[in-house]
């Protein structure tokens, strides 16, 4: 067993002590992000962390980018100034939850069968909840960083970012001078293989965005009579092809170094095209890589008319479409030539596919300090097949990684806990993250 933060730092106080409760802290603040202005909690968040950074000595700021929607951000000093700083980046906003459908209310931090649950457990309260008990430790121990770190804890992102990263990048983008790397969500989380042999995904990678509304424009009339520019058929046609469409494979970079790492671990090949046999290999994880062997295009919402004996003159769709690194012109042709000619096109929100390489030191750090928190731990790239506030601080020269460390039991559906009902993330997971990303900082 590797030596405990405490026996490292001689203090009583260490972030394991603290992490649980932390999470629960920010689960119990409701930050739902309805995408309309109307979510109750970003500024409440914003306003904890400044005070929990603040009780260790650090000058947080509370940066307002609409009435309500708040981020935090602080800036440590490291021992070595003169290098590229390093950037902690999480949200604090997540996405609505009904509690009747949970077994535990999304927004009590209840503990139950060895877990936390709640709205934001994995997505990603989990991850801010390491960083400030790790950051609070550290500070009360006064072991500095070995190079600056910039915190920004954020909101929005659940919407695009808007009011969080891009605000800041746009509008501040001095908080962030200096900085070179950064670490974020949706990486660093374990998916065993066999009693010898752990991987922990790191992303290297993440699809671009169109979110987009599909209008169709029709002939207004009486249901009672035949009409044959009915929109809402017209509209509906398009949906279901686009709906339906498979879209062929495409083996990017990131994914086929992490295919070529999995079948060395599995000691079997994958053949990406041959999606079936492929996937069902990876088990719990098998959503989230199979969506990042191909673009995609998923219809979420239909509007059209006003009563039922009213045939409407227009009816509206939108569809979450996301493509891979280097394939967005591909992907707007080919969806132009699913919906056809009658269907208008216009983005929501859109955003550019992510991609770096896997190598480097903040690359070593990570595989150094997994290794040393679980001895069978191999790190390895993928792609996530979603989309970060990394997309924004990318616009500044950021190379951005996904690394939020969770060891995970084999059995935990992780992939289904983001955006799911029943979101849960470990105890024993969020005390060796902390763990983990107190040696990632010292390595860093």
């Amino acid at each position: 067993m590797s030596e405990t933060n405490a026996a490292r730092t001689g203090s009583g106080e260490t972030a394991e002590n603290e992490v649980v409760d932390l999470c629960r802290d920010l689960i119990r603040i409701d930050t739902s992000n309805y995408g309309d202005h109307s979510g109750p909690g970003e500024r409440a968040a914003a306003e904890y962390v400044a005070e929990k950074l603040a009780e260790v000595g650090l000058e947080p700021k509370i940066f307002e980018s609409h009435k309500g929607r708040a981020s935090t951000v602080a800036r440590i000093e490291g021992e070595d100034p003169s290098r590229p700083a390093l950037l902690i980046h999480g949200h604090t906003d997540v996405v609505p939850a009904n509690a009747d459908d949970w077994t535990h209310h999304p927004f009590s931090g209840e503990i139950a069968d060895d877990c936390v649950w709640g709205r934001g457990a994995v997505d990603m309260k989990d991850m801010d909840a390491m960083t400030l008990a790790v950051v609070r430790e550290r500070m009360r121990s006064g072991r500095k960083p070995p190079r600056d770190i910039v915190l920004a804890f954020l909101a929005d992102e659940e919407a695009g970012g808007t009011y969080g990263a891009r605000y800041l990048v746009d509008k501040h983008p001095d908080l962030f001078d200096g900085v070179s790397e950064a670490i974020g969500e949706v990486g660093g989380f374990s998916f065993t293989v066999n009693e010898n042999l752990r991987l922990y995904l790191v992303e290297t990678a993440q699809k671009g965005m169109h979110w987009m509304r599909l209008t169709v424009d029709g002939t207004a009339g009486h249901g009672s009579m035949t009409n044959d520019d009915n929109a809402i058929t017209e509209l509906c046609e398009a949906v279901g092809r686009l709906g339906r469409h498979t879209w062929p494979v495409r083996v990017t970079k990131t994914v086929r170094s992490f295919l070529d790492e999995l079948s060395d671990a599995l000691g079997t090949p994958l053949d990406p095209e041959d999606m079936e046999a492929t996937l069902a290999k990876l088990g719990g994880i098998a959503k989230m890589v199979g969506a990042t062997l191909r673009n995609s295009a998923a219809p979420t919402m239909l509007g059209a008319g006003y009563k039922v004996n009213v045939i409407p003159g227009q009816a509206t769709a939108h569809v979450d479409g996301r493509f891979l690194p280097g394939y967005e012109e591909e992907f707007l042709a080919d969806l132009d030539r699913i919906l056809g000619p009658r269907v208008r096109r216009e983005d929501v929100h859109g955003d550019k596919a992510l991609e770096t390489d896997f190598d480097g030191s903040l690359v070593d750090a990570m595989q150094t300090a997994l290794k040393a928190e679980d001895p069978i731990a191999r790190a390895v790239p993928y792609m996530l097949s979603g989309g970060t506030d990394a997309k924004s601080f990318d616009d500044l020269g950021i190379r951005c990684f996904g690394f939020a460390p969770l060891k995970l039991p084999p059995e935990l559906d992780f992939a289904g806990m983001f955006h799911g009902v029943d979101e849960r993330v470990p105890v024993e997971g969020l005390k060796f993250g902390a763990r983990v990303l107190d040696r990632f900082i010292d390595e860093s």
